[in-house]
């Protein structure tokens, strides 16, 4: 205030002598006097103004703070209370437990057991495929609550329970067909009519079928397993009365799941990577070249057959002919000069019988050698896997490992028939060319005894 007081002091000399410069008569400057009091009277009622507005606030924040203060007056005198009374309340539960432990006497351990038998009953039900029919979906809600219950159970409850274990024991020795809603792998729906065989496989349009427990609906394996398990399935609906073989799951769906992730012939063949696609070609060549010397030398010896039958008529048709027509063209010739063109006419003829027939050979001995390079190249990659990602993951490893010994398998696979093939063809060979000696050594003999005749 002293301050304001002040500019506006110096403000008014200043106004006055500016004024007191440009205005020399009188009246203005008793207009100027007159102005400065004006001022000044304004100035102070504003200032008592302004200090009402100050008092005025204050006793305003100074009510707040008084009304602060009893409210939290009040607020601790109220914790005090509710201290007291949860101490009170505690000591009161303390005292009602015991009188609770004390009544129940050894009801508490037929309560502990009904719960933990609830709960181990809950959990087998609630997955057992017996659930999987309409009539028995809903029994696990009163087992839920006994497990879950606080209090002692009552007699009806207690039956319940008994019910539920004695319809699970009975069930499971029964064999049942029921109409359910199948959900199928692409998400449609269709009602079918399934079987239930104890509580153990769900089977359906000769398939395996599994309890999804999760979601409460009946679907189909991913995978059904192999061929001779599915094949008793068919047999076993097909049969009405007697007895039937049937591969059953105990395990409730585990073993059909580890069925499921066994991989198929088509995919371990797969595994064997390129040197086993190197196999198959090599046993498809060697087959193909059997084939087409079992079918011509078949022919051969068929035509060979023929012409032992017509000996004077020799035929270009076949190798024995040919040799023929070779003692027919040097009847007059000596005893060695024949058997000299004889031979040359046998040699000539065997390429063509023995043809391929070491190529099948080698085939069978190449299939060996590459199943183990393919070994050899998986046991590389499952080495450098190790080196790069240790020994902590096996399947990391299981890609090689499987490469190494499926391409064994195949080379063997792949040498077998090939060895009994050049067997085969081999010996048929032989046969023929066994034919066209004994032939060439009979006309030589002959020969030789018109010559000492």
């Amino acid at each position: 205030m002293k301050s304001i007081k002040t500019i506006l002091t110096a403000s008014a000399i200043a106004l006055t002598s500016m004024t007191f410069g440009a205005y020399a008569d009188s009246s203005a400057l008793d207009k100027l006097l007159q102005d400065v009091k004006a001022n000044r009277v304004s100035e102070a009622k504003l200032n008592k103004e302004r200090e009402a507005e100050f008092r005025a606030a204050r006793d305003q924040k100074q009510a707040l703070l008084n009304k602060a203060k009893n409210e939290l007056t009040a607020a601790q005198n109220r914790q005090k209370q509710l201290q007291q009374a949860f101490a009170d309340n505690e000591k009161r539960i303390t005292e009602k437990t015991a009188e609770l432990d004390a009544a129940k006497g050894t009801l508490g351990e037929m309560f502990g057991v009904v719960r933990q038998a609830a709960g181990d009953t809950v959990g087998r039900v609630a997955t057992s495929i017996i659930s999987a029919q309409p009539e028995y979906s809903d029994r696990t809600e009163l087992l839920a609550k006994l497990a879950e219950a606080k209090e002692l159970p009552k007699l009806s409850e207690l039956e319940e329970l008994w019910f539920a274990l004695q319809t699970e024991m009975t069930e499971s020795s029964k064999v049942v067909k029921f109409e359910a809603n199948v959900v199928g792998l692409d998400g449609s729906e269709s009602m079918q009519t399934v079987t239930r065989v104890g509580s153990f496989n769900l089977l359906a349009n000769d398939h395996y079928l599994k309890f999804n427990s999760d979601s409460n609906q009946i679907e189909p394996l991913g995978r059904q397993p192999e061929s001779h398990m599915v094949a008793s399935v068919a047999e076993f609906n097909d049969t009405t009365s007697g007895y039937t073989g049937l591969y059953l799951d105990p395990s409730r769906g585990a073993i059909l799941d580890i069925f499921k992730q066994k991989a198929t012939m088509m995919e371990r063949y797969h595994q064997g990577g390129l040197p086993g696609y190197v196999i198959t070609v090599v046993l498809l060549i060697g087959m193909l070249i059997s084939l087409e010397r079992f079918i011509t030398l078949n022919v051969v010896g068929a035509k060979i057959k023929s012409q032992l039958k017509d000996v004077n008529n020799p035929k270009s048709n076949n190798p024995l002919g040919r040799i023929l027509s070779v003692y027919q063209s040097n009847k007059k010739v000596d005893t060695e000069t024949l058997e000299l063109k004889l031979d040359e006419a046998i040699l000539r003829e065997t390429p063509s019988i023995e043809r391929g027939v070491n190529v099948i050979k080698i085939l069978a001995a190449i299939a060996p050698l590459l199943g183990l390079l393919g070994t050899v190249t998986g046991m590389i990659g499952t080495f450098q896997s190790i080196t790069l990602f240790g020994t902590g993951d096996p399947k990391i490893m299981a890609g090689d490992i499987s490469m190494a010994l499926v391409t064994t398998a195949q080379g063997l696979i792949a040498a077998l028939p090939l060895i009994f093939l050049h067997s085969i063809t081999a010996a048929k060979s032989k046969s023929i060319v066994h034919v066209l000696e004994e032939q060439s050594a009979g006309i030589v003999a002959a020969h030789a005894e018109q010559e000492r005749a």
